[in-house]
């Protein structure tokens, strides 16, 4: 019978150690739920995605997940080994199935590995957004809200200072996404500039949705506002 997980061959951007950590088996991902801002839900629920997301070395500590850059900044690396690597006693409980506890312990060890090395604001973005989803799961708003907060900085700086075209996202799902975070973090007037932004972009973009969903934001922030001041 198949396993809905299965051993994946990580090499370690730092050590170049390679290990084996889970991954789940596509045919077993079944979202039955998704947020506006792109949070899915899943049944069952132990067989989440973002539950391996992160791979954590179980010889030198350093975490990553996919979309981090091969490249370290100079000095980096030896930054990276006295703050993580010095402090790591090897551990192998990343690489197995995992809690939803133990999945955010790896996004907490991915953001400290990716600060240290100066990674991509939008890789970092990506990391804090997923564990805000993970915290809503277990309805801790406090952490889920601390966490998008943090997130839309990183959006930001992505979008004002890298070429967000050479990611996997789109500069029109980035603008909604900030748009969409603010709109959550109830900053209605940031997140009205920035769907307006990705309404401004539908004669330039494929992804029709992205803008459609940019409008019925838009509008529930209009609508919302006007029944506060009636």
């Amino acid at each position: 019978m198949l396993e809905p997980l299965y051993d994946k061959d990580i090499q370690c951007l730092a050590c170049e150690n390679t290990y084996q950590t889970k991954r789940i088996r596509s045919r077993f991902i079944r979202a039955y739920k998704h947020d506006t801002d792109f949070c899915s839900y899943y049944e069952p629920d132990h067989l989440n995605p973002l539950f391996y997301y992160v791979s954590v070395c179980p010889t030198c500590g350093f975490s990553q997940s996919d979309e981090f850059d091969a490249y370290f900044p100079p000095g980096a690396l030896e930054i990276i080994k006295k703050e993580i690597s010095s402090n790591w006693n090897v551990q192998y409980q990343y690489g197995q199935q995992r809690s939803i506890h133990e999945a955010i312990n790896t996004y907490k060890l991915a953001i400290l590995a990716a600060s240290l090395k100066q990674e991509k604001h939008l890789t970092k973005a990506g990391l804090y957004m997923r564990l805000a989803w993970i915290y809503r799961t277990l309805d801790q708003k406090e952490d889920e809200l601390k966490f998008l907060k943090i997130s839309v900085l990183e959006y930001v700086n992505a979008y004002s200072k890298e070429n967000v075209e050479k990611s996997d996202m789109s500069e029109i799902r980035v603008v909604y996404l900030i748009g969409e975070i603010y709109r959550r973090l109830q900053d209605y007037k940031q997140a009205t500039q920035y769907f307006s932004m990705a309404i401004a972009m539908k004669d330039e973009t494929h992804e029709k949705r992205i803008v459609e969903l940019a409008r019925e934001r838009w509008y529930d922030i209009r609508q919302d506002q006007q029944k506060s001041y009636a």
